[in-house]
């Protein structure tokens, strides 16, 4: 495929560098030259300087021929705005913008649900962005993204990642092992026999740098990083197999009072009976203290203050969540929070080095949160060959989860009809899970074996470790056979 990418920072050379990986013909925009200088010193990509939204550039970019934008510099309105001549000038087929202000999602004139955006992908329901509107065929809104999967990890305590399939029904879930849990020492195969009710199946085992794809005779050791797939409600019951019980989240600290900072306050306030949140800015602080549910103490000061954390009760703190603009004031504020006693604590991390680094045992961070491998999930998902619902990225980009949904095509298929055994998947490939509707009834969650036959419409829920291999995931699940 021919795709542009508007914006050459973090997101947009990321993604860049994952289509080019997959034999996509890629070309970056960017007004900053040395930014794409760099780029193309890693990538296979032609770059083009100019702004993103003015015609001349997009046409200089080949976007008469594009199958695909994706507009992801720092300007929302740059962003809308280079979608709207895409459509209009140059017909391109998709468009993707990244919306980051939240005022786009409102309409004045009425009511709006709590909730506008799709909890799966980010994708808005706002009037701005529908048919016959303003030409984005999927809004992406990272601060929405970032906020539900903090979320997640604060209602899942000892989750390391915790991802949402078919619309929340089924969930991937990694998580340490210890020794403790019940299946820690055991084969795998003995799992059915821990837990009676439910069913889950373990996609892939990370144990140090290793990668183990597992079998029925697989043995879960001590500090291995399990990733498994069930049906959410079951997700408490396996994960108490691979470490002892995590005690309930009752108390929370959040640093930053941000987009995410406050969202998060928002959501935990009403299920949480203690949320504080400390914002450095006074006047930040003060508004938000206005503005915030009176369940939620709002403090000013500095979060990785020492004397700050101990008169709020740091030690007796179920997770503290940095989530500030500062990838250095979350990094410190997370490790003094961990160091004076906090159970849990998350940073939220920018810069992918940062990122790599505090996974080091030294620096005592349970969970660095990347907003560029949350955003670039969501844009795989529309940007990939096949019917692709959901992409996201694991263990630091290490694995993705897919979810693909089957077709029959004219009564052929390289997966309808088929045992999982017999379809080919490439090397590093696990079918974990299918979703399948049912009429009039709630959706059928089938944890998969290897004689779990796929129906037309199945949504199928995948693990891969090679991720290079990913075009030929796409082209089992595309619709078309002519097109293979």
């Amino acid at each position: 495929m021919n795709i542009i990418i508007l914006g050459g920072g973090q997101v947009g050379s990321t993604v860049a560098e994952i289509l080019s990986g997959e034999n996509n013909d890629v070309t970056v925009v960017d007004l900053d030259e040395t930014k794409l200088k760099e780029i193309q010193k890693h990538l296979d990509v032609r770059t083009i300087t100019g702004h993103a939204a003015w015609p001349r550039t997009l046409f200089d970019a080949g976007a008469q021929d594009a199958d695909i934008l994706i507009a992801v510099t720092g300007s929302d309105e740059t962003n809308l705005i280079a979608c709207q001549v895409a459509h209009t000038i140059f017909t391109t087929p998709t468009r993707i913008a990244r919306v980051r202000s939240g005022e786009y999602f409102k309409n004045p004139l009425k009511d709006i649900a709590k909730d506008d955006l799709d909890p799966q992908n980010g994708e808005t329901k706002s009037d701005l962005f529908v048919k016959n509107a303003l030409p984005v065929d999927l809004v992406i809104s990272p601060e929405k993204l970032v906020t539900d999967s903090i979320e997640r990890l604060i209602e899942t305590p000892g989750a390391l990642q915790v991802l949402d399939f078919a619309h929340g029904r089924v969930r991937l879930v990694g998580v340490k092992a210890y020794t403790g849990g019940p299946l820690v020492g055991h084969a795998l195969r003995e799992l059915p026999q821990h837990v009676r009710e439910g069913e889950a199946r373990v996609a892939a085992i990370f144990r140090g740098r290793r990668t183990i794809i597992p079998e029925g005779d697989t043995v879960i050791e001590d500090n291995d990083e399990v990733f498994f797939v069930a049906e959410k409600k079951h997700i408490r019951k396996f994960m108490d197999e691979l470490r002892k019980r995590d005690l309930p989240v009752e108390r929370v600290i959040l640093a930053g009072g941000g987009k995410i900072g406050r969202g998060l306050a928002t959501r935990l306030a009403d299920r949480i009976g203690n949320v504080r949140l400390i914002e450095s800015n006074l006047d930040a602080a003060n508004r938000l203290s206005e503005e915030l549910d009176k369940k939620i103490l709002v403090i000013h000061g500095d979060a990785a203050d020492e004397t700050l954390l101990r008169e709020e009760g740091i030690d007796r703190t179920d997770v503290f969540c940095a989530v500030t603009n500062d990838d250095q004031v979350n990094i410190l504020s997370a490790m003094v929070a961990k160091r004076m006693g906090a159970r849990r604590v998350m940073a939220l991390i920018n810069r992918p080095a940062f990122v790599n680094l505090v996974h080091d045992e030294a620096f005592d961070i349970d969970i660095a949160i990347s907003p560029q491998q949350i955003t670039v999930g969501s844009l795989l998902a529309k940007v990939r060959r096949g019917e692709v619902e959901a992409v996201h990225s694991l263990r630091r980009g290490a694995a993705e989860a897919i979810e693909a949904v089957a077709h029959s095509n004219h009564g052929t298929s390289k997966v309808v009809g088929r045992k999982i055994e017999d379809i080919d998947l490439p090397e590093g490939t696990t079918i974990d899970a299918l979703v399948r509707e049912r009429k009039d009834e709630d959706n059928e969650v089938i944890i998969a074996h290897h004689d779990t036959i796929i129906e037309d419409g199945d949504h199928v829920i995948l693990f891969m470790t090679e991720k290079e291999r990913v075009s030929e995931v796409g082209r089992l699940f595309q619709k078309d056979p002519l097109s293979l």
